[in-house]
């Protein structure tokens, strides 16, 4: 697909997504979305049931990844095929409660719009509390611009929380359905231990584990009740967050971004140097 030059795409080098999106803390975000998404017992089985979640979790990470990267920073063609591609996906997929025998769609609003917030809660929680600078109103304004994304996946835009007062209350109308059941144990368990060649235990336990813990440190407290693993203190969460924040960000940002599929630099290329993502260009 070619890129449309001068095509700032569907968020634009002026939204608080565009600045946000190129920080290292997105990675420790998405483990945390991972955690909190497979508290939802419908949701979480739609996954476990159509995919071998423990031989392609790493996939299904880059996968998200890369949809994350491709509608943040692509072109306005790109980010559509995108989240049309995901569309066509999810309607072809199903699960079954094992409990009644209820066979539902993937695709039902009701569990696309618990992934999307809690995904979208563990970017804005991670990165905030991690020391990338927003105020309570640019938070607002990326909740808000994640209708958007919202859309891509099939939700209806006016169905999506689109500020911090929206997403808080959506949370506590969706706590009585969850639950750390046998999907989310699995989960748990894989972030834990993911499998690896015997050679890379030693950096798993070392490197990967923190990341994991970390991540699921950063849950909401009624998560780890639910999981049944205590974390630390929330001000001792938020000083290990900031930081690991601290240490990563000093990776020079170039150098951050040529990993594969470089979705920023092709945005630079695209728009020119002005188009550089960074956390001052968030309050404009």
């Amino acid at each position: 697909m070619s890129e449309a030059v001068g095509d700032p795409g569907l968020f634009t080098p002026d939204s608080v997504t565009w600045q946000m999106h190129g920080d290292p803390m997105m990675w420790v975000a998405g483990v945390r979305a991972l955690y909190l998404q497979a508290l939802h017992p419908r949701a979480v089985r739609g996954v476990m049931q159509n995919s071998d979640f423990r031989r392609d979790a790493w996939g299904r990470l880059m996968r998200t990844a890369n949809f994350v990267g491709t509608t943040t920073y692509g072109t306005t063609e790109a980010a559509e095929h995108a989240g049309a591609r995901v569309r066509k996906i999810h309607s072809m997929l199903t699960a079954t409660d094992p409990d009644t025998g209820e066979r539902y769609g993937v695709d039902e609003p009701g569990l696309l719009l618990w992934v999307h917030c809690a995904e979208i809660d563990s970017y804005l929680q991670v990165l905030r509390r991690s020391g990338f600078p927003l105020t309570d109103a640019q938070a607002d304004r990326y909740l808000a611009e994640h209708r958007v994304s919202a859309r891509l996946v099939g939700l209806d835009p006016r169905t999506v929380p689109a500020s911090r007062a929206e997403l808080a209350a959506y949370f506590e109308k969706t706590r009585p359905q969850l639950t750390a059941g046998p999907e989310a144990r699995t989960v748990d368990d894989f972030l834990l231990r993911p499998p690896t060649h015997a050679l890379l235990v030693p950096a798993r336990e070392v490197l990967w584990r923190r990341v994991a813990q970390l991540a699921y440190a950063a849950l909401p407290p009624y998560a780890h009740e639910l999981y049944g693993r205590p974390a630390p203190a929330p001000a001792v969460v938020t000083r290990r967050l900031r930081t690991t924040g601290t240490l990563l960000r000093r990776v020079p940002a170039r150098v951050r971004w040529q990993l594969p599929p470089k979705h920023i630099l092709r945005a630079m290329e695209r728009l020119g140097p002005g188009a550089r993502p960074a956390p001052y260009k968030a309050g404009r």
